[in-house]
């Protein structure tokens, strides 16, 4: 029996290995130079001024709405089709997490419905990079930056990937049209430090505080402290500046986090092929449609997290749960990526919100199903996988 292909795994080699089991053999296991090394290559990498690495992408975007100043009586306007934590950022700091419906092609927050659902008390807007393609961050920033909006941009999803404007390529997290981003390196995700995530950005306070807060808001510079009432000074003298969190990341993390970037264009070439030969394989299907894109322009710069088609059901004669299924007894994964936020119990029962609020959205997750994507897959797996979902229509 051929080894089941799940639709999403991390890629870990030998130098992989060897990068976190130096870091073992080393003076430091935490808080160290590995953290340093990571945040710098990772800046140069998506072409930003700042990184500041955490234990999450959701630690990332706390820290982002607290270091932008979204708080209570603020509204934060995101799309419904991503991970929870792209909302609940907002509510951990007070804020009302709204949400504004998707562009029915790419599945990226949509400027023109941004604009509609804009209300007096919208402070932020976080735009998510859905399956590795990015919003129409320009667009959401001339809305949002004209009405004295900051823009997160959540490009958990996009680790390695750009979008053409302008007719120039702009990388994900080193753009002007958003003021900070967000990455995960999650397991599933185009690069992993296991757990971990990564705030970039190029305004230098923002960076000051991220790091500051996310050490439980203690200061060590000696430069910035303003003293302890008489207390002794020296290399030992912490003062706690601000109410933070411990949301640092680890050596051994970064280690792997800097083995792993050394192989992200490798891994990002081989996405690529893999939804290209999806893509082929899949166009003649009148019950499937493909991932869509923005602009044609874009399609060599996508580092596709995620492929996810559409699939009409009721042409099939069964449920996702079955399809599923019997994608699941061909030896095939699959996800549903994501149920609609605002359609979870508790943003129902806090804010009100209900079917129809976001109607594109609804009609996305109804047909959505992501199918196997990692570099590991062959193009014998991709075979399986493609004769598995062709096997789903009629003879």
């Amino acid at each position: 029996m051929p080894p089941f292909l799940p639709y999403g795994r991390q890629a870990v080699d030998d130098a992989d290995v060897e990068a976190t089991a130096a870091v073992l053999r080393s003076d430091w296991l935490t808080c160290g130079p590995e953290v340093e090394a990571f945040e710098r290559e990772f800046a140069a990498a998506v072409g930003a001024t700042h990184a500041v690495a955490v234990n999450s992408a959701t630690a990332a975007l706390h820290l982002a709405m607290v270091v932008a100043g979204v708080g209570p009586g603020s509204r934060v306007v995101t799309s419904p089709i991503t991970f929870l934590a792209s909302a609940n950022a907002a509510a951990f700091v007070g804020a009302t997490p709204d949400f504004a419906d998707i562009d029915p092609v790419s599945a990226t927050l949509d400027p023109a419905a941004l604009a509609a659902t804009w209300r007096p008390d919208t402070r932020a807007v976080v735009a998510v990079d859905y399956a590795g393609q990015s919003a129409d961050l320009p667009a959401l920033a001339a809305v949002a930056r004209a009405r004295g909006a900051v823009v997160i941009e959540d490009a958990c999803h996009g680790v390695g990937g750009a979008f053409v404007h302008d007719e120039r390529p702009w990388k994900l997290g080193g753009h002007p049209w958003a003021d900070l981003t967000t990455f995960s390196f999650h397991p599933v995700k185009t690069m992993t430090t296991g757990e971990g995530g990564m705030l970039v950005t190029d305004d230098p306070e923002y960076a000051r505080r991220a790091r500051l807060l996310r050490s439980h808001g203690m200061e060590r510079d000696p430069a910035r402290l303003v003293g302890l009432g008489g207390a002794e000074t020296g290399p030992w003298v912490y003062e706690m500046q601000e109410l933070g969190w411990n949301y640092r990341i680890t050596d051994l993390q970064c280690a792997l986090g800097r083995s792993q970037l050394r192989r992200l264009p490798a891994f990002v070439a081989r996405r690529r092929e893999i939804v290209a030969r999806y893509d082929d394989a899949f166009a003649d299907l009148p019950w499937l449609q493909r991932p869509g894109l923005r602009s044609e322009a874009d399609r060599p710069h996508i580092s596709w997290h995620l492929y996810t088609v559409r699939l009409d059901f009721g042409a099939l004669g069964r449920s996702r749960a079955d399809v599923m299924a019997e994608l699941r007894a061909a030896g095939v994964g699959s996800q549903v990526l994501y149920i609609p936020v605002h359609l979870q119990p508790w943003y129902r029962r806090t804010y009100g919100y209900a079917v129809g609020k976001c109607p594109r959205a609804e009609a996305f997750y109804a047909e959505a199903l992501s199918l196997p994507l990692y570099p590991a897959l062959t193009d014998a797996d991709t075979d399986r996988v493609i004769a598995a979902v062709r096997a789903l229509g009629p003879a």
